[in-house]
């Protein structure tokens, strides 16, 4: 989590000393000004137009029973690159680029997927929304020569199946008769 707040304090950094430099040593500041504005103005409309697409394809696989995850990832990335185009600077218009275009958009998605997402949905769910699920019985439990529920079929100290300790399960094994299901005709 603290590398996460230092990127993002890094970011603002980088941005104003890009600013600077490109400012004084080589556009000059008006130009690198109009720079910043005319990148955010285009950036915002390629955000809109690429979010009405995404939203578009959400409602496409809403309608055709799909779950749109992809396209769910592509609209908070969009969320977040419309906000790096907000953000005046250099640096943040770059990577607002990288999310709003949609072929790089791409592997960011898939990097997102693996390595934010997935692992998120898997320590808030233990594993079940992803298919990593503890199968073997419950976690813990060294316990496993019970047959049935309530230790019913692991015999007592008498010997008699039951829950342990002398105890009854209410079912006598050992009078235990089979019923013979016959067809009984007419007679």
């Amino acid at each position: 989590m603290l590398r996460v707040i230092a990127v993002l304090l890094l970011i603002p950094l980088l941005d104003v000393v890009l600013l600077a430099v490109v400012g004084q040593q080589f556009l000059g500041w008006p130009v690198t000004i109009l720079i910043v504005v005319l990148t955010g103005l285009l950036g915002m409309l390629l955000v809109r137009a690429e979010g009405r697409h995404t939203l578009s394809e959400i409602q496409r696989k809403l309608a055709t029973g799909e779950i749109p995850t992809d396209e769910v990832i592509d609209g908070g990335l969009l969320i977040a690159a419309g906000a790096f185009f907000l953000t005046p600077g250099l640096v943040t218009d770059a990577l607002a680029l990288l999310l709003a275009i949609p072929f790089t958009r791409w592997p960011v998605r898939v990097a997102a997927k693996k390595w934010v997402i997935t692992p998120y949905i898997d320590a808030k769910s233990g594993g079940f929304a992803t298919g990593n699920v503890y199968i073997g019985g419950f976690p813990g439990d060294d316990d496993t020569d019970r047959v049935g529920f309530g230790g019913m079929g692991r015999p007592g100290p008498d010997g008699a199946g039951g829950a342990g300790g002398g105890e009854s399960s209410g079912f006598d094994h050992d009078n235990a008769t089979d019923i013979d299901f016959e067809e009984k005709g007419d007679e």
